[in-house]
Formats: C-alpha cells, structure tokens, sequence
C-alpha cells in the first residue's frame, strides 16, 4: 500500500472497508461483520471491555446501543471517552478509533428502537442490564410480564434504553501484510481536518 493512503479521508475509507466487510462475512450467521470491541474507563481510570454491534457509520461518527443502566453506560456517563476495534479474518483489516462519546437524540434512539424485532424490543424492556439477578426463572418471568403488558400493541421504548456516538478524534487503519509486516495508517482530527501518517507495523 502506498503512502498515498496517508492522504485519504479517513471516514470514506472506514466506509469502504464496513462495505466490504459485510459483502465478505455477511453471509455467515455465526459471524457479524458489525461486533466491535468497545473500551470504557470509569471515573478513576480503571478500563473495562466488552463486544457490542456497530449499528451506524458516518461522518459524524460510530453509533451503538444498550442499556443507559448497563456498566458500560454508568461509565461513558462518568467519563466520556471511549475506543473501539474492529477486526475481520476474511479481508486482513483493523479499525481502531477512539474519541469523545455522547447521547443520541431521543429521535434517533427511537427510529432504530422501532426497527428492531418485536422480540428484541420486548427483551429491551425485561432486562436490567448489568443488574444482579436471582435466576433465568425471573428473567423469563420479566419477560413474560411485558409481553402480557404490550400484548395488541406496538412496544416503545424503554427511557432506560438507547444509543450513544462515538465522535473520532483518532483512527487506525492496519491491513494484514506478509511476515507481520502490515501497513499501519493513523489519522489525527483537528480544527483543520484529518492529518495522515504512516506507522511502523
């Protein structure tokens, strides 16, 4: 890969490799093409990790969803930074960014709510996130009961639910070379734009 990449906008290339991503793994049920490892740091800094899936890619940034109750949302509540990495196999490629976090709209949480299936929909509203829980038998008994409450009627969503955006302040982007020598691009975002460099593997 040339060092002509080094000038490319970062977020059209992001764009490029989501689609090939998707047209690469797509097909395959056991594999999401979308499962993106988010990094968050509570208040005093101690890191935590889990998957999530990319539901939403552009210019404005990286969107996710879950549960503002979750461990993941008290953090990015506490401490607005986060980082995400997304690898796929079939095509050699890495994604890395981090930046600032911050709410959706109420709008947008609701439009991506009411594209979900009714069952995720339902879940959304059995489960406190994160929360201890007796057993399986309460859950489904949670469960149970707002299927019971919605039963004939569409499912809102639940305030408690919802969706963040990540806005990139840095990314990487690492393609799988021979002998672990990869080609490593990091872009940097200032009031100017994005700047460009190559990186040794």
């Amino acid at each position: 890969m040339s060092e002509a990449n080094a000038e490319r906008d970062p977020i059209a290339w992001v764009a490029e490799i989501l689609e090939a991503a998707e047209a690469a793994e797509g097909g395959h049920p056991e594999r999401d093409p979308m499962r993106v490892a988010l990094a968050t740091a509570d208040a005093e800094g101690r890191p935590s990790v889990r998957y999530v899936l990319l539901k939403g890619f552009g210019p404005e940034g990286f969107v996710f969803y879950t549960n503002y109750g979750s461990a993941k949302a008290a953090e990015l509540d506490a401490n607005p930074h986060a980082a995400l990495a997304l690898h796929w196999w079939s095509t050699g490629v890495q994604v890395r960014t981090r930046g600032s976090v911050e709410r959706l709209s109420d709008a947008e949480s609701d439009a991506y709510f009411a594209s979900r299936s009714r069952g995720s929909q339902l879940g959304a509203w059995a489960s406190d996130q994160s929360q201890p829980l007796e057993s399986r038998a309460v859950l489904e008994a949670q469960l149970a009961e707002v299927e019971r409450r919605f039963e004939g009627s569409d499912v809102p969503r639940p305030p408690s639910w919802g969706g963040y955006r990540l806005r990139p302040s840095q990314i990487e982007i690492w393609v799988n070379g021979a002998h672990r020598l990869h080609d490593r691009f990091e872009f940097q975002r200032s009031e100017s734009g994005w700047a460009g460099r190559r990186l040794s593997p």
